[in-house]
């Protein structure tokens, strides 16, 4: 018998889903160089709330993978590492959005199909 509660369920099931689109965001938000404290900003005033545990981890996949350049940019006494898409992060940037879009439009299709009661 399942011992999680329906709030429980929905926290982890939104989770997931929002875990699954945090690439896509990051790197629509990394047109132009900016670290990471300034990106959390960013993503939180859109309404995507991501902690620091979980977004530098992922700064570092998308760069290893290409999709991110990096450098390190003295401001003040302390320097920063400033991220930016690189050309093929845009190109997968732009496949993915139209991915995104489509399978959006999906499941907005099977919502309206079937209501929830």
């Amino acid at each position: 018998m399942n011992t999680q509660t329906v709030t429980e369920q929905i926290e982890n099931l939104s989770q997931e889903l929002r875990r699954g689109v945090l690439p896509l965001a990051v790197l629509s938000m990394l047109g132009e160089n900016k670290y990471g404290y300034a990106l959390i900003t960013d993503l939180e005033e859109c309404g995507i709330k991501i902690d620091q545990g979980t977004l530098y981890p992922m700064l570092r996949r998308l760069e290893e993978k290409g999709l991110l350049q990096s450098s390190w940019i003295l401001e003040g006494a302390r320097p920063r590492r400033y991220y930016q898409t690189s050309e093929e992060g845009r190109e997968v940037l732009a496949q993915l959005s139209t991915e995104f879009r489509s399978l959006n439009q999906l499941i907005e299709n099977l919502l309206a199909e079937k209501p929830v009661k």
